[in-house]
Parts: C-alpha cells; sequence; structure tokens
C-alpha cells in the first residue's frame, strides 16, 4: 500500500507538489501501531491510573485533539511531529471515549463496537457523497482533510472497542487477539498484491485494524501478569512506547524534512 498522500493540490504529472501527509509505507504502519499502542496506555494512565475518569478524560482529550487538529488544518506542508501529535490524540481520545460508552455508560464491548461500526460507515457515506477522492493519496482541502481526521478519529475510537471485545469477551487474551489481527492485516497485505480490491479500501481496513492490534498490544505491556499482560504498568508501558515513537518520528523528519516538496 505504498503511495503518497498529498494534501493542498491533487498530484499532477511533472508538477512538484507540496505534502501535508506521510507516504504510506512500512515506517508509515511501524509508527501507527506504536501511536494507537502508547494511545491505548496512556488514555488507561489518565482515566484510571490518575483516576481521573473516562468521561472528564475523554473531554481533556478531545481538546487536545481539536488544538493539534486545527495546528495541522492551518499548517502548508508535512510536519511529522504534528501529523504524529493528531494520530496520537485521536487514539488516546479514542481510548477513553470508547472505554466511556462500553463500560460507564454500560454499553459493552460488542455493541459499543456495532455503534462506532454504524459511525464509521456514515462518515464513510458523507465522504462518498461530498464528492471528495475516498483515496487518500488524493485529499484535498480543507473539507477533505476534514473528512479524513474524523474518519480517523471514529476509527481509533472503533478500534479500542473491538481490541478490548477480542481481550476480554473472547478466549484469545491480550496476546491471542493480537496475533489474530496480525493475521488478518497480513491477509490484507497479501490481497493489495494479488487482487483488484481497491487499494483505498484495504487502507482503511488496515487502518481500522491496527488500532486493536495496538490496543490488545498496550494491554499486553501494560496489564498485570496475573491477567497475562507484561506487567510493566501504565506508566512504564507509556514511557517505553513514548521513547519508541519519538525515535520514529525523529527518523521520519530526517528522512522528510518539513517544507520538502515531492514530485507528482
Amino acid at each position: 500500500m505504498d503511495s503518497t498522500a498529498q494534501g493542498s493540490a491533487r498530484p499532477q504529472v511533472g508538477r512538484q507538489v507540496v505534502t501535508k501527509l506521510p507516504q504510506i509505507t512500512l515506517i508509515f504502519w511501524i509508527m501507527k501501531i506504536a501511536a494507537t499502542t502508547l494511545g491505548e496506555t496512556a488514555g488507561d494512565l489518565l482515566a484510571q491510573t490518575m483516576k481521573v475518569g473516562y468521561l472528564i478524560s475523554s473531554a481533556i482529550l478531545i481538546s487536545l485533539f481539536l488544538l493539534s487538529l486545527v495546528t495541522q488544518l492551518r499548517v502548508q506542508r508535512f510536519h511529522p511531529a504534528l501529523y504524529w501529535t493528531v494520530i496520537l490524540s485521536t487514539s488516546t481520545a479514542g481510548t477513553t471515549m470508547s472505554d466511556f460508552m462500553n463500560r460507564t455508560a454500560g454499553l459493552g464491548y460488542f455493541k459499543g463496537a456495532l455503534v462506532l461500526i454504524t459511525a464509521l460507515t456514515a462518515v464513510f457515506a458523507v465522504w462518498k457523497l461530498s464528492g471528495h477522492p475516498f483515496d487518500v493519496t488524493r485529499v484535498t482541502g480543507l473539507r477533505g482533510e476534514l473528512l479524513y481526521w474524523t474518519a480517523i478519529l471514529f476509527s481509533n475510537t472503533l478500534g479500542t472497542s473491538l481490541g478490548d471485545f477480542l481481550a476480554d469477551d473472547t478466549q484469545l487474551g491480550f496476546g491471542g487477539g493480537a496475533l489474530l489481527i496480525s493475521g488478518l492485516l497480513a491477509l490484507i497485505m497479501i490481497a493489495k498484491y494479488s487482487t483488484p480490491i481497491s487499494t483505498a479500501l484495504l487502507f482503511w481496513i488496515a487502518f481500522v485494524l491496527t488500532r486493536p492490534l495496538g490496543a490488545t498490544t498496550g494491554d499486553f505491556f501494560s496489564k498485570p501478569v496475573a491477567k497475562g499482560g507484561l506487567g510493566y504498568g501504565t506508566i512504564g508501558a507509556s514511557l517505553i512506547l513514548t521513547a519508541v515513537l519519538v525515535a520514529l518520528i525523529v527518523y521520519q523528519a530526517r528522512r522528510s524534512p518539513a517544507g520538502s516538496p515531492a514530485i507528482s
């Protein structure tokens, strides 16, 4: 699924175009998994370990998401640290929003996942009807970017519910859930190169699935050994994952400096 997402202009042959979104390469997916795993542990750290609660945590994290999103929408070129800050904020907000729906509001993981699947489908329907290209390599303009980030927020929230459902409501546990999702992602990769299925559709399926992979992996790092985890706790797991993500952002920033145009 290697391609380049363009932000402010549709790619045209032989022209330089300014990129606001990263290339969809292997490093992108590694960073996505790292960010969503950190989103799980950081969301739990705020809501559970610090005892802020799911509702207040969601309000705080949604505010941080909106602040980072406004900044992302205002810039004209791709900035790795800013882009991944928005991704991380959708992951942490998605964690607490999902937990509030499923636990505090009492929907449960399965019903919560169904509600979020419906919401994400509605976002995609609006996107389709808007006339904006569904392909993330052709995201253009303010409205297109808003649709892109809204889909990401709902997909990350959905992923938390799916991950918790696999880990808690089935017999798979954290490790088993992560292995199952990894297998599904491998099938998507095979489909990319051996079937005529739309690349854009495969991208969004993979994007949704990397969130429950991050959720189950985050729980695997933070939960006690007695519950099938590694016992690092939300603080220890968040510190480890923050170091990993920062290192990857520095690596990406050096490979694609902010302000560098791409040749289409």
